[in-house]
């Protein structure tokens, strides 16, 4: 599962995703420094580790990760292929989720392609580049489907009237998540058709410090609109304090939070969201080697939880002993959470919820 960071030229898309990954990529004042995508692996950081810590003495901490993409930027005319339009949109079809960093900063030293400060139309250059690229690939896709369709072919019934309601949406200049599809299968297959903005989005309005200090902006409160009338969610970050506190030693680092009135950083605030953006929850498993965050998508059911861990689990699973971490705060050692009979037996069928702490039994 992957996210990608998007965005106009020099709205520090590369800033960011260096404070993030730690990644060192190109991050310049001209369009397009970045050409082939950039990608990172980023630790998603999580409070229950510690929590758990607390009551159960480990080696390590071990945090779920997620990757980053940092994508080139995006020009006007890019579904026709302008700029680099025609790569843009093949890596954004990779993954599975955007990060749109827009910019709402002034800075007359970094030039912007369109001469001056403007988030929501800098949004909506991408949001019309994608969305064009969108219609004509739901266009065709329909007109393939609906030959087949007509023949009775009950599959293709179903795909061609998913395709007829994202085509509409489109023609009517909204994204496809806009819609609110939300019966799994409709989603399985949307997912299929590899539509652009059916994407969930997370909106990183990009601020200098007095922006920060002060709360918000008036650019930030009109991209917060936006994404509530268009199916997205807001952050926002300073990237260039960001990429400062990214280059400090931890105690430092707390320092300059503390002389900032910040309790962590912003991209914390971000990693997390990008988490749950892309559909994904954490469960854990602890003992005296480690204490570890296992990623996996939201509903998923014990057998295929356990997968995630080594396939062996999956195959010859038997049982799942589950306690929450709430459990472990009320009664502090498993030994009690046992006796208090709150350490739970599930099944196959059990779907596994936020804050399980696991013990897999299985046989192979």
């Amino acid at each position: 599962m992957e996210a990608g960071i998007v965005g106009l030229p020099n709205v520090g898309k590369s800033t960011l995703f260096n404070a993030l990954t730690e990644a060192g990529a190109e991050a310049s004042n001209y369009p397009f420094c970045t050409i082939e995508p950039n990608t990172g692996v980023v630790k998603v950081p999580d409070s229950n580790l510690h929590l758990i810590n607390r009551f159960i003495p480990t080696e390590r901490l071990l945090p779920s990760i997620v990757r980053i993409m940092d994508i080139a930027g995006l020009v006007r005319g890019a579904s026709k292929g302008e700029g680099l339009g025609n790569k843009f949109l093949s890596h954004i079809r990779e993954v599975d989720a955007v990060l749109q960093v827009v910019r709402c900063f002034e800075d007359e030293n970094i030039t912007h392609v369109d001469g001056s400060i403007d988030p929501i139309r800098d949004i909506e250059t991408i949001e019309t580049e994608l969305l064009l690229a969108d219609l004509e690939a739901a266009e065709t896709a329909l007109y393939k489907t609906a030959k087949i369709a007509r023949s009775g072919d009950k599959e293709a019934q179903i795909r061609a009237k998913l395709l007829e309601q994202c085509v509409t949406a489109l023609q009517e200049g909204k994204p496809i998540r806009s819609h609110g599809f939300s019966d799994p299968e409709e989603v399985k297959i949307l997912k299929s058709f590899g539509m652009l903005t059916a994407k969930q989005v997370l909106f990183i309005t990009n601020v200098d410090e007095a922006d920060l200090e002060a709360g918000s902006s008036a650019h930030v409160e009109a991209v917060k609109a936006y994404a509530e009338a268009n199916g997205g969610k807001v952050i926002t970050v300073c990237a260039k304090i960001e990429s400062e506190l990214a280059e400090l030693e931890p105690e430092d680092r707390m320092e300059m939070l503390e002389s900032l009135g910040m309790k962590e950083p912003a991209l914390d605030k971000v990693v997390r969201a990008a988490y749950h953006l892309l559909g994904l929850q954490s469960y854990y498993t602890a003992g005296p080697k480690e204490i570890r965050a296992w990623p996996i998508r939201i509903g998923t059911r014990a057998p295929q939880a356990a997968g995630v861990i080594h396939g062996d689990f999956e195959r010859g699973f038997i049982r799942a002993e589950v306690y929450s971490i709430d459990d472990m705060v009320a009664y502090k050692t498993e030994a009690e959470i046992r006796a208090a009979g709150k350490l739970r037996v599930e099944g196959k069928e059990y779907v596994m919820q936020e804050k399980d702490v696991v013990h897999f039994l299985f046989n192979v």
